[in-house]
Parts: C-alpha cells; sequence; structure tokens
C-alpha cells in the first residue's frame, strides 16, 4: 500500500503543478455558485413578494439541489467534460515521457501503478465534493430544515460518478500515447455507456445486461436521497471493470502472450462484473436506504402494512396492453425496464411480484376518431400497418377475438389495464388520463388491499324515482365519481365496488356497506320508504343528498334523522361564482375525515355546492354535527325561487330571508348492533356531481371532500391513507439583499482566491 500512496502522491503532485487542475477547480467553483445562488435567491425573492407564490414554496432542498436547474442538475449536464481533461494524461504522458520503461522495470506491480493514479483522482473527486460541501452547509444554514439525509445521499452518487469517470479515463489512457486522443475516446466511452441502456432492449436477456451497463439515470435515485445496493454495486462494478481492463493493458506490454489469453483476461473482467451485477440487482437481493428526512422516497406505513399481509405467496401482474392504445408505451417490450422501475417501490418490500404482458389489438372505445386516419381500412389493415411502422411483426399481437376469449376488455374501453392475481382472487389496476397517468400508491395499494380482503365495501346508489345516475356522463349525473375507469379519484379505482339498487324489488342487499340517496325527483312509494326505514334500524349506513324544491320529497324519510330540508334556496353572491352556488367552510368535525381535509381546513378550503338547501337538525336518537356551514356574513336563505342569471341577486328581509350560517350537510351517528351507524345527509346532490368533479379550482376541495366522506362511511378501509406530512423546508432565512452579498463572495472572492493561491504556487514551481 505504500507503494500506491506513493504513486498517488506523485500524481496528485504533477496534477496540482500544472495549471489544467486548478483551471477547472475554479470553474467547477464557479458553476456551483452561480446554480446555488439563483436558486437561493429565487426562493428569496418570492419569500419577499409574499402572495401565491408562498404556496409553491415546498421542498426548496430538493428545489435548489436537484430538480431541473438546480445545482446537481446543472453541474452534471457538464461533468463529463472535466473528468476526461485529468484523466488523459495518467498514462499517456508515462508513454510519451518514456517512464513507463522506468515503471516496468522496476519492482512495482502494475496493479500499483494503476491503483495509485486511481487513488490520485479519488483524492482529486473529493476537492471537488468539498466544494459541492461549501454550498450544502450554506444550504444548512440558510434553508430552514434543510434536507441533510438528501443532500449528503446527492453528494456520495455524485462522488461514486466522478469515480467512475475516472477509471474509464484512466483506461482510455491507457490505450494510446495521444492525450488529446485519450480525452476523446473517454468522451465517447462516456457517451456509449450513457446510451447503451436504449439498445437492443426488444431482446430479454440482452435487454437487462445493457441496461445494467448503463450510466444513464444512475445517480437519480441517490440525487433524490434513496441509495440501493444495485447503484453502489454498479459504480464499483464499474470502477472494477476499467481498472481491472486498465492493469491488463499495461500487463499486455510488460509480457508477451497469446492472443487468446489477453482477450480471456478482458472477457474474464467483463463478464463476471455482468454476472455480479446481474445477481445482485435482483430484487431480492436489494438493500435500500432512504436518507431523506420525510421518508418520501419509501412507501407510506400503511402501504408496507398492506404488502406485509401478502406474505410469501406470489402475487402476478398481467398487464393487458392495447397496440392501438394510447398507453402502448407502458407495455412495450422496448421500455420493459421502465415499468420494473415504476413496480421497484412495491418490490422492495415483496419480491415476488411476477410481471407479465399480454400484446394484442382491438378497437380504442375511448377514441373511435382514431380510425378515420386511415380511411378505407379495417381493424386488421390499421393494426397490420402500425406494428410495420413500429419495427413489429403483427403476429406477436392477439387479434380482437383471440382476446377476448382471454378476457373481454371492452368494459374498459381497450385500454392499458393490468390484472393483479393473489392466491384465487383478481382486481383490476388502471392508467388514468391526467398528467401522472401511471397509478399512485394510493391507487396501488387499494387494489392490493381488495386481493386481501373477502369483503370489499360496496356503494349501492337506489334507482327507481329518477336519481342521478353513475352511469351518464351528463354535468349532472355521479360517473366521474363512481365509475369512469379513466379518473383516478373514481370509487371503483379507489378500492370500492359500485352499483345500483331498486327497493321495488326484494329490498336493500344484505352485502352493500352504504346505500346513496342522490336527488330522487319523484316520491318514494310506501314500500321503497318501509325499506328504507328498515336499512336505518338495522344500522345501516347512508348517503343522502338533496336538492332546493325537494323538501317534500326527502323530508318523510329525513323525519326518522331528525334531520330536515329548509324551504328555500342558500345565496352566496360572489364575483366568480353564480350567487346559487354555495361555498360553506368545512367543520373540524369534516376536517377529522382525513389528513388531506384537515389540511384544506386550516387553509380555509371551500365546498362548492350549486344549488343547496339548508339543513335543520337536533340530537334524537342520532348524534349530529354540521360538517359543512356557510359564513353568515357573506350568505342568507332565499325563500322565494332563485334565478342565478337574472340581475344581481339582493338580501330581501322581507322576502322572509334569513342571513344566517347555514348548515349544507351533516353527519349522524349512533352505535347499533356493537357498531357505529354512519349516516351523512347533504342539502345539495351537485358537490359529487360530474361537473363539480371537473372543476380545477384550488379554492375548492370536493375531491378530497367526497373521498373522505365515502372512507368514513366505510370505516376508513378505503381509500388507503398514503398521506404524507408535508416537507418542513419550506422557507429560507436569508434575505435578497444577503444572496446578493452571497453572490459576490462566491462568485468573486472564492475563486478569486483560489487563482491567486494557484498562481503562487505555480509561479513558484516554476522558479523551482
Amino acid at each position: 500500500m505504500k507503494t500506491v500512496f506513493r504513486i498517488a502522491k506523485t500524481e496528485l503532485r504533477t496534477l496540482f503543478y500544472s495549471p489544467i487542475a486548478w483551471f477547472l477547480l475554479i470553474a467547477f467553483l464557479v458553476q456551483c455558485g452561480m446554480a446555488y445562488i439563483a436558486g437561493l435567491d429565487s426562493n428569496a425573492r418570492t419569500q419577499e413578494m409574499g402572495g401565491m407564490g408562498l404556496e409553491y414554496m415546498t421542498r426548496l432542498t430538493d428545489r435548489i439541489f436537484a430538480s431541473k436547474g438546480g445545482v446537481y442538475s446543472v453541474v452534471m449536464q457538464t461533468l463529463y467534460l472535466y473528468i476526461p481533461l485529468l484523466t488523459m494524461g495518467l498514462i499517456s504522458r508515462e508513454v510519451n515521457n518514456g517512464t513507463i520503461k522506468l515503471l516496468y522495470s522496476s519492482p512495482v506491480k502494475v496493479s500499483e501503478i494503476v491503483f495509485g493514479k486511481f487513488l490520485a483522482m479519488m483524492v482529486y473527486n473529493l476537492l471537488m465534493i468539498l466544494i459541492l460541501g461549501i454550498f450544502i452547509a450554506d444550504a444548512l444554514v440558510h434553508v430552514n430544515h434543510a434536507d441533510a439525509g438528501m443532500l449528503l445521499s446527492a453528494s456520495l452518487g455524485f462522488y461514486l460518478l466522478l469515480c467512475a469517470y475516472s477509471a474509464i479515463g484512466l483506461f482510455m489512457s491507457s490505450l494510446t500515447s495521444y492525450q488529446i486522443v485519450a480525452a476523446v475516446c473517454t468522451f465517447i466511452m462516456i457517451g456509449v455507456l450513457t446510451y447503451i441502456g436504449t439498445l437492443w432492449q426488444g431482446i430479454a436477456f440482452v435487454r437487462d445486461l445493457t441496461y445494467f451497463l448503463s450510466l444513464s439515470g444512475r445517480t437519480e435515485k441517490m440525487l433524490g436521497g434513496l441509495i440501493t445496493s444495485k447503484d453502489l454495486i454498479y459504480f464499483v462494478m464499474i470502477i472494477y471493470i476499467f481498472l481491472g481492463l486498465s492493469i491488463f493493458k499495461l500487463k499486455a506490454g510488460r509480457e508477451s502472450k497469446p492472443f487468446a489469453v489477453i482477450a480471456g483476461r478482458y472477457a474474464t473482467i467483463i463478464t463476471s462484473a455482468l454476472a455480479i451485477g446481474y445477481i445482485t440487482s435482483r430484487p431480492a437481493l436489494v438493500a435500500y436506504y432512504d436518507a431523506t428526512a420525510n421518508k418520501s422516497r419509501t412507501l407510506t406505513p400503511n402501504a408496507q402494512h398492506i404488502i406485509k399481509e401478502l406474505g410469501d405467496t406470489p402475487l402476478e401482474v398481467t398487464a393487458y396492453n392495447n397496440m392501438l392504445g394510447q398507453f402502448y408505451y407502458f407495455g412495450a417490450e422496448e421500455y420493459r425496464n421502465m415499468d420494473i422501475a415504476r413496480w421497484e417501490p412495491y418490490m422492495r418490500f415483496k419480491d415476488n411480484i411476477d410481471l407479465q404482458y399480454v400484446q394484442y389489438y382491438d378497437s380504442v372505445l375511448d377514441n373511435p376518431g382514431m380510425m378515420r386516419f386511415y380511411p378505407g381500412k379495417d381493424l386488421q389493415e390499421v393494426a397490420t400497418q402500425r406494428a410495420k411502422g413500429m419495427g413489429l411483426k403483427i403476429s406477436q399481437f392477439k387479434t380482437p377475438a383471440e382476446i377476448r376469449k382471454v378476457m373481454d376488455l371492452r368494459p374498459e374501453g381497450n385500454r392499458y389495464v393490468m390484472q393483479l392475481k393473489y392466491k384465487d382472487r383478481v382486481t383490476l389496476l388502471r392508467v388514468f388520463d391526467d398528467q401522472a397517468q401511471w397509478p399512485g400508491e394510493t391507487e396501488v395499494t387499494a387494489a392490493l388491499k381488495r386481493l386481501l380482503q373477502a369483503k370489499i365495501p360496496k356503494v349501492a346508489f337506489l334507482t327507481g324515482n329518477l336519481e342521478r345516475s353513475i352511469e351518464k356522463t351528463g354535468e349532472r349525473e355521479y360517473n366521474t365519481l363512481t365509475k369512469r375507469n379513466s379518473f383516478r379519484y373514481a370509487l371503483v379505482n379507489q378500492g370500492f365496488d359500485v352499483d345500483t339498487v331498486s327497493l321495488e324489488y326484494p329490498g336493500v342487499p344484505a352485502d352493500i356497506s352504504t346505500l346513496v340517496i342522490a336527488d330522487p325527483k319523484t316520491d318514494l312509494s310506501g314500500i321503497a320508504l318501509q325499506r328504507i326505514r328498515r336499512y336505518i334500524d338495522n344500522g345501516g349506513n347512508l348517503l343522502i343528498a338533496g336538492e332546493p324544491g325537494k323538501q317534500a320529497v326527502l323530508n318523510p324519510m329525513l323525519q326518522q334523522l331528525g334531520v330536515q330540508l329548509m324551504d328555500g334556496t342558500v345565496a352566496q353572491p360572489s364575483k366568480d361564482m353564480t350567487p346559487d352556488v354555495a361555498l360553506p367552510l368545512m367543520t373540524a368535525t369534516a376536517a377529522g375525515f382525513s389528513k388531506t381535509l384537515a389540511k384544506a381546513f386550516k387553509d380555509s378550503v371551500v365546498i362548492s355546492m350549486p344549488g343547496a338547501a339548508g339543513l335543520s337538525y337536533s340530537d334524537s336518537i342520532f348524534q349530529v354535527k354540521p360538517l359543512l356551514v356557510t359564513d353568515a356574513g357573506k350568505s342568507w336563505v332565499k325563500k322565494d325561487k332563485l334565478v342565478a342569471d337574472s340581475a344581481d341577486i339582493l338580501y330581501n328581509p322581507a322576502n322572509g330571508d334569513e342571513k344566517i350560517a347555514v348548515t349544507t350537510a351533516v353527519a349522524l351517528t349512533r352505535k347499533v348492533h356493537d357498531r357505529e351507524q354512519r349516516i351523512v345527509v347533504a342539502g345539495d346532490a351537485d358537490f359529487l356531481s360530474n361537473s363539480e368533479l371537473s372543476r380545477y379550482d384550488v379554492k375548492t376541495a370536493n375531491f378530497s371532500f367526497n373521498t373522505a366522506l365515502f372512507s368514513w362511511l366505510s370505516y376508513g378501509e378505503f381509500p388507503i391513507d398514503t398521506f404524507r406530512p408535508d416537507a418542513k423546508d419550506t422557507r429560507v432565512s436569508i434575505s435578497s439583499d444577503k444572496v446578493e452579498l452571497l453572490k459576490i463572495f462566491y462568485l468573486w472572492v472564492l475563486p478569486g482566491v483560489l487563482i491567486a493561491f494557484a498562481t503562487i504556487l505555480l509561479i513558484r514551481r516554476k522558479r523551482k
């Protein structure tokens, strides 16, 4: 080891007695400083301006360092330019100067030469990390609650990448006596290793090997705060490959061996590294460490618990992939490793998840207009043409008739869908028409829990009196809330079963968990009322949503609960909404239904209820608590007819208008058969409608409120609570004026000190 250290010391002296090493350090310092100051200054100014911008000041550690435009992101775009300029002379310089012959003739081992020079580069790389450490230390001071774990994890990934580049550069330097050629070859090899993961992805075994060799994205997890054993081993293997190749290359110049022996040595190094990398990247052998403060790179405890309940029994995930569908790329052969990466957070806790794929083609029911782009052609001809254009064979895909024998996917719109099978149970997991597209932790764990439960909460919607429909897509209907497959927050995608029920037949089925009566427009029959009363008496959970003008229809049934729909309509004029849209605030009771609602409650977020009636109530056999209450200063009960598109709606006591805080939704509870019966009554049915769930208004929380209602009615079984606490690094403790002082220090003073020190050192060296 003494020889290795001596060679490393000599190499470092050579490095720092040349301007290039100092120039790169100074350039690296300035580049890091510019990126860091830009991020810090942006957040400091946003904080000083206040207003809406403060809502977006979250996870500042990640934004300043790891996001696009952050310190690590900016530096890594040019990092491949730094190392080749340093490594190009490691070996080629010895060849040029003739000193390589002295080394060969000395008792120094070739491996000691290689390790010594690589150790020198490791020390230089450590200096670059120390420069990054200056800005990390500054962030720990000036970003409140900065995520130190994430920063240290990112620094480790950055250092390993530097060392991998150094090993590549060292090998390239051993191939030629021309330093420029060595640098160019290093650029090329880094490029090859970056893009090799995109090659031959259609061949399963080759795909795994090329994906393992790929440098692209290898630091992504560590930059985000997640350290995995397979990433650590990858960098070790890359260093092992190129240092091993360097040793054998130098030995080849010292020995006379047959070509087969030399080639065998190289093949042994590469093969052994690939074998180790392939084996250690198997899910069962991968270890993880989440260094983030909030454990944001790990599944939430509820999700982990559900996966643990699956035990050792394999989980089969079969993806049905329509070549003509818009989500074909999720299951395409060449993107298979990306799909594995999407499942990796779950494989971390269950390593025997078996991913299978069924490729087929069929009409795209959610995009029937596609066929107009292929005039005169039938479905098979279109599929054949598209397959040829993608470089595929139509024989790889099942025909519509063949896929329907396996599974009829027409109810799913022939969209990309995954069937999860555990023991003898199956359930579906879908992708969605939103920005994220892929099912999140909530949807995946809901599907997994469905596989574990013998009885799934079933929400039944009453029919027979012109109630809101779960099948129709009109503005006032309930298809989005309940059965729309492509909508992430639909009940069917959150774990529930959804059905309809008519009370004119046997009655309320015994297997339902919640009965929904949504805005019946005709009087309920005596038989229906009798069966609803019996359902309530037996302790059944219930959601009743009424509308102004429907008091005569619902009040006879509500009388049993001690709740009544008040006469009139809640009026609440505002500049953004029509005056018939009530915007009640949540009570503490409603906020307790979910952690998401608790956050919305603190922010005074409202629920939009177009055309709402007030509720009067009193405790009877039920304990009644208000859920939604309007602001008495902004709303009132208008007793006469409210015409939303007429002139300004004015408060008029002479017409019986009452300016009071109006309750528009209540929760009722009581103990029945050692179980808490839960009932919700709302004076509006539109807050659950398709139109309100299509309203992208940051000021309303209908999404969260509706989901929380059904969660409460199902005793929290679904949806799965995967709520994460907000990150604490949401503010900086520095003003923009002081950031300007830091800018001068980091971009002028500190580089100036380094330039002065390097100049003095180099001048003194030249004099000697």
